[in-house]
């Protein structure tokens, strides 16, 4: 299992297009995915489970991620966040 955190940058924070843009990447992968902010715990392939984490602007988030593919998912996972998921300034 690898864990890493991630601090969501983007104005608007998890919203739907960008929870969406998150669960799209998840589920192209096999790996568990599990996002955790503070004690709420969303499953990474669940668009519902995402948007409930209420992740706003300058939270932080722990993506946990267990199986074959779990470097290239974390990966792909933290390059999205990183991205500000692709979001103008």
């Amino acid at each position: 299992m690898i864990k890493e955190t991630a601090r969501i940058q983007n104005k608007l924070g998890l919203h739907a297009r960008a929870a969406s843009s998150f669960v799209t990447i998840a589920q192209g992968f096999s790996s568990t995915i599990t996002v955790l902010k503070g004690v709420t715990s969303a499953n990474g392939k669940s668009i519902m489970n995402m948007m409930l984490l209420q992740a706003g602007i300058d939270s932080e988030i722990e993506i946990n991620v267990e199986g074959e593919d779990e470097t290239e998912a974390m990966s792909a996972l933290l390059a999205l966040v990183n991205s500000k998921f692709g979001e103008p300034e």
